[in-house]
């Protein structure tokens, strides 16, 4: 029979599958000798067992009164005893950290008995009464399922009729009322009695945490940051210390460095007189960390201390919960902190210059995401702003949007593609929803790390917290500043998490500073140039080792020279997909009407003689940008739609004209046209390979524009490396048939140099289900693979992506069927599967077959790890992503850690 509950001493910080990252921390922090309340935890497992059963595993029961036996004879005290209780804080703690989503309960054990014996133990009845108003709160709210409003307008009512400030004003006596007015709320709204009965307490609330992991805020938040849904929380059972027991106790959180820059330093928040959740919550604000060494030196100096031994252990940035006990240091979590984008960089690369870590380890903590995010615009510091506050700098970036003021607001503009700023007072986790959706979050309460602060920088938004001289009323939807400046919702406000400035309307942005050495720098130097500046100095030595390590070659996805050229100075290898459709957007489109809708071959050899010209023009630029890197030039593949006349538009102008009489014989004829060859599923219908076969010489006419600009640049002494793709394949004999056309194309005297064809590979895109199966025979006519995944993944799920990413997909997101959009990032078991095969079945043919992929996907960090891992050469992607690739294919060459 399994094992259900664990001492700390018996757990380390490498059985976070079984103890959860809060137990096993607390666990290694115990075998550490650091000051940790002693406790057990219930495993994973149980909870697992409990959500798939519905009550508590056989045993479970049975070690819990085991392992508080232990915990009582350790504590001098029991549970419940009226005259000396034992009390215990019942917390969550997943494999990965979900701050605030789950549930805590403190100060279980109390009861109308058991509270009087706490203030005489205490020497303070405040405090005893306020721990007891705390656990009929959480309680309530956690277990009993009571609207944590109910309880916290009572507070501020009892605030407001006693002229108080905050919750530290309110004496013994009031807060003994509160308590029974909190005992009626859970007597209405529960329609039962508060338990009195210190077990009971204890049991319900193991199970209020375990029921929490599928709570809605739980399921949103592992979905937004993909975390499986089926790991479950352990739960810790940790003896009472108390941080509300005067103004010589206090709690805090501290940080080894900043989580926002990831500057060297002393970082945290603390409050006095106050329990953990105070602090998270930001209902009053904190003060600074370093403000402790003036109030407690020893306690300051002491956890300075810790702080070191905890970082040097763990050998990163550490997020660390403290509570002081009347000048005694207790430890009461620690865990690996979340970080800002910026912040990721920078600490990775300082730790390799403290000895910490080397530069494999530094590249394994940064991703792509966070290096996209550090791509993303900020205000421009030379444009005039209407200053409004300032509050505390949580998460950088910048941020413009509609103000709004709660979660529903905010995502139901978001909806409507409008951009948003939540502002609060302070959030909680039922702002989830909502922190998603917008943009930016403000609030007027809470620091560094309250949970709009941890939860932004966990997401990548932009925060500002703390702007205290904000007056945010919820109910109004409005935030009024000191001097008076009233902004309701909906008025635009941008806000800086970068220096915590809030403005007034929309403030211009600028390129970020990482893009703008990125676009400084020429290919041949990327990574190897820095300009003095921190952050951009890490980005440089990371991005030099993942183009070091990584055996993936990154191209880019482009249409036009200034396109290739920005690639080129992203790091971009080569060209990995030209559209040539969007080349005859615009005033080009009438001739590729005329060309698709002629009817004799002259009528044909005319549009194409026209198209000849444009379209050398086209390729010799994009040759020239490339400068002898291989680019990929997909014939054209348009759904036959985007080039004929909107039916329905063309047959009401055709009715309208003969309703009228005057009905126009040309206009007649292409309605006619129109109609022949118009198609219910454009995507699945005349187009790629079978619009080059269906209309002859039109890719006869691309091919020889591709040859004679890449013959004429030769002759000029300029390299070029073209590959020819032949779009929609879904059989060898399709293929074959374009390669004769492209041979004789090529053998024309105007495609060579010095009699010898230009070299060049002819190959196809694997786009199509079929192909992915019978890869092995196409690559007998292909030289080259590029596997198209956002057809890929359309034909393979029996998709249209613009209609059901507007449809269903949502509902499909939120109830879990996916955890990500399979167009986001590749279906691995569906997708990836033909993409393995098709790659395979090919190279068995032909062993040298180039591989590569040309979607979207290319840019998608964990699909860039499945490309390197089935053997693909390279992977293309839009210009912008090129970076994210070349760092992700670093990392996926990385040796696994062991």
């Amino acid at each position: 029979m399994p094992r259900f509950v664990y001492d700390f001493a018996e757990g380390d910080r490498d059985r976070k599958d079984l103890l959860g990252g809060k137990g096993a921390n607390l666990a290694e922090m115990t075998n550490l000798g650091l000051p940790v309340p002693p406790g057990f935890i219930i495993t994973t497992q149980a909870c697992r067992a409990y959500l798939a059963e519905g009550t508590e595993p056989s045993g479970m029961g049975d070690e819990v009164t085991e392992h508080l036996g232990r915990l009582e004879a350790v504590m001098g005290r029991r549970l419940g005893d009226p005259d000396d209780p034992l009390l215990v804080s019942v917390r969550s703690g997943a494999k990965f950290s979900m701050p605030g989503m789950m549930e805590t309960v403190l100060n279980v054990g109390l009861n109308d008995a058991s509270v009087h014996a706490l203030a005489e133990r205490a020497g303070d009845e405040r405090f005893a009464w306020d721990s007891y108003r705390r656990l009929v709160q959480m309680f309530g709210a956690t277990v009993l399922g009571i609207g944590s409003e109910q309880f916290s307008a009572v507070v501020e009512e009892a605030k407001t009729a006693k002229g108080a400030r905050d919750d530290l004003d309110l004496d013994a006596r009031d807060v003994e009322s509160l308590v029974d007015t909190f005992k009626a709320i859970v007597r209405t709204h529960a329609g039962r009695d508060f338990p009195q009965d210190p077990r009971e307490q204890l049991d319900l609330a193991v199970r209020a945490v375990f029921d929490s992991w599928n709570s809605p805020r739980a399921h949103v938040y592992r979905r937004q940051e993909r975390i499986p849904a089926d790991l479950g929380t352990a739960v810790s059972v940790v003896s009472m210390v108390f941080g509300n027991l005067g103004m010589a106790s206090g709690t805090g959180v501290a940080f080894t460095r900043d989580p926002a820059s990831g500057a060297r330093g002393v970082y945290g928040d603390y409050l006095q007189n106050a329990q953990g959740e105070d602090v998270v919550a930001g209902i009053r604000n904190t003060r600074p960390l370093t403000d402790l060494e003036a109030l407690d030196k020893v306690s300051y100096d002491r956890l300075m201390d810790i702080m070191t031994t905890l970082e040097r252990h763990y050998r990163d940035l550490c997020d660390i919960e403290f509570t002081i006990e009347r000048g005694t240091l207790w430890m009461l979590q620690t865990r690996v902190g979340k970080r800002t984008a910026a912040a990721a960089f920078t600490i990775a690369t300082q730790l390799v210059d403290e000895g910490m870590i080397d530069l494999d380890e530094a590249l394994r903590r940064v991703t792509g995401a966070q290096l996209a995010n550090l791509m993303f615009p900020r205000f421009d510091r030379d444009a005039e702003k209407k200053l409004l506050t300032t509050g505390m700098n949580a998460s950088p970036g910048a941020a413009v949007g509609a103000a709004v003021f709660d979660s529903a607001t905010a995502v139901a503009r978001r909806r409507r593609g409008e951009r948003v700023v939540l502002v609060r007072r302070e959030t909680n986790p039922d702002d989830l929803d909502g922190m998603i959706a917008a943009d930016g979050i403000l609030t007027s309460r809470g620091g560094r790390t309250s949970h709009a602060a941890v939860v932004a920088r966990g997401m990548g938004k932009t925060a500002v917290c703390g702007a205290d001289e904000l007056d945010v009323d919820g109910a109004a939807r409005r935030f009024t500043t000191a001097d008076g400046v009233e902004v309701g919702e909906g008025e635009t406000i941008s806000i800086d998490g970068t220096n915590g400035e809030v403005y007034l309307g929309q403030v211009p942005v600028v390129a970020s500073p990482v893009v703008s050495w990125f676009e400084g720098t020429r290919p041949e130097t990327a990574g190897r140039e820095c300009v003095g500046d921190d952050l951009v100095d890490a980005v440089a030595r990371l991005m030099r080792h993942a183009d070091g390590r990584r055996r993936l070659r990154v191209r880019a996805n482009a249409d036009t020279a200034d396109d290739a050229a920005r690639a080129r100075r992203f790091g971009a290898e080569g060209i990995g997909l030209c559209r040539t459709e969007h080349m005859f957007l615009g005033e080009r489109r009438e001739l590729v009407e005329r060309l698709v809708l002629a009817e004799t071959r002259d009528e044909r050899e005319e549009s194409l003689a026209a198209l000849l010209p444009m379209q050398i023009e086209d390729f010799t630029a994009l040759f020239r940008a490339m400068e002898g890197l291989p680019v990929t030039i997909r014939l054209l593949d348009p759904p036959l739609h985007e080039f004929l006349p909107d039916l329905t538009e063309l047959s009401v102008e055709v009715a309208l004209a003969r309703e009228r009489g005057a009905s126009d014989p040309v206009r007649e004829e292409l309605l006619t046209a129109v109609r022949r060859l118009h198609e219910q599923n454009p995507m699945l219908g005349l187009r790629g390979v079978r619009l080059g076969i269906a209309v002859p010489g039109l890719f006869a006419m691309q091919v020889r524009a591709i040859t004679r600009a890449a013959a004429a640049l030769v002759i000029d002494g300029v390299a070029v490396q073209p590959e020819i793709m032949v779009p929609l394949v879904g059989t060898v004999q399709e293929l074959a048939s374009v390669a004769v056309e492209i041979a004789a194309v090529v053998a024309e005297p105007e495609s060579r140099v010095d009699g010898d064809p230009v070299p060049h590979q002819v190959g196809t895109m694997i786009e199509l289900p079929r192909a992915a199966v019978v890869a092995a025979q196409i690559a007998e006519t292909a030289e080259f693979f590029s596997f198209g995944t956002n057809d890929l993944t359309q034909t393979t799920w029996g998709l249209s992506r613009d209609d059901v990413e507007s449809s269903f997909f949502s509902d499909y997101l939120e109830q879990g069927i996916f955890s990500v959009s399979p167009f986001e990032s590749l279906d691995v078991e569906g997708v990836g599967y033909l993409v393995r095969l098709g790659a395979e079945q090919g190279r068995r043919t032909r062993p040298d077959l180039e591989l590569g992929v040309c979607g979207e996907h290319g840019g998608d960090p964990d699909s860039v790890h499945f490309f390197h891992e089935v053997g693909l050469d390279y992977v293309s992607c839009s210009p912008y992503r090129v970076p994210v690739a070349r760092l992700e294919a670093g990392r996926a060459a990385l040796p696994p850690v062991t």
